[in-house]
Order: C-alpha cells, then structure tokens, then sequence
C-alpha cells in the first residue's frame, strides 16, 4: 500500500498526540487512510496494526465493530440511513427501500450494516446505528450533508442534487 508523503505526515503528526499509548491513535489513524482510499483495505488494516506496534486483529476489532468504518468501496455518493429505533419507527426502513428503488439498486443481503450499490457505482446505500437526531426522524446522510424528517417522497428530489 502506497502512503502518500503528505498523509504519512499527517499520521506521524496524530500518533506524537498519543504519548503515552500509540494504541490511542488507532481511531484517528483509521479515519485518516478512509479519508483517503474511500475505505479500508486488510492491507491498511495490517499497515495501521504495525505502524502502532499492534497485531492486526486489534485494528480489525476496532474496523468491524464501528459502523464508520467501510471495509469495501462504497459508490461515489454513498447514503447512510438511520435505522436506530426513533427513525425505524419514524419510517427508516421505508425510506431505505425508496433509496434503492430510486437509485436502481437491487438490495441483496451481505456484508456489515448491508451496504447496498448501484451497479454504475454512483451510489450506495447502507443503514447506520444513530445519527444523533431522533427529534427529527427519520433522518439520513448523503456524503456529508444532513437531512432531517426525510420522506419517502422527498428522496428523488435529494437524489436529483446528486446528479
């Protein structure tokens, strides 16, 4: 894996803010290079466990058991739903069916948090643990901005900003 010069300072610069433990940086380590490569490969896992002097199954609890973390590439507009209980209640299940159905993705059942593509890789859908908004479900991130109180009918005008 081929690590940037301006990224590896950037990593070196994060772990100096670890003194005490190289192992706290693990998190910042593993936003940085999915920042970067869109995802996290077994080799940046392997490259994060011995930069931080760990074995790779450390760096692979951390990757599988938070649902930032993407162990596949995701499409180039990539839509998280909320699915905890107020935006499941709220009609997050519904509004991820209307994401897929809009965006032409077949939904087959795999991987973490069931990352769902597009097959022209312009989009993918996935659900997500809490989003922090339960006063306005059901709510949803596509990149980086934030929808509140989505709607089924709401989704191919947000998928239009898309384009």
């Amino acid at each position: 894996m081929e690590i940037p010069q301006e990224l590896a300072g950037r990593i070196d610069e994060v772990i100096t803010h670890y003194p005490v433990s190289k192992r706290s940086a693990a998190l910042p380590l593993l936003h940085l290079l999915q920042e970067h490569f869109g995802y996290l490969s077994d080799e940046a896992i392997t490259w994060v466990a011995e930069k931080l002097e760990l074995e790779p199954i450390n760096i692979l609890e951390l990757v599988t058991f938070y649902p930032m973390f993407r162990q596949s590439p995701v499409g180039k507009h990539h839509i998280r739903v909320c699915r905890t209980l107020s935006c499941a209640m709220a009609g997050s299940y519904q509004l991820l069916d209307a994401f897929c159905k809009h965006a032409k993705i077949e939904k087959t059942h795999g991987g973490k948090g069931h990352l769902f593509k597009s097959p022209d890789g312009k989009y993918s859908v996935e659900f997500v643990e809490c989003l922090a908004s339960c006063g306005t479900a059901p709510v949803c991130m596509i990149n980086d901005d934030f929808y509140e109180a989505i709607s089924e009918e709401n989704v191919p005008q947000l998928l239009d900003k898309y384009q």
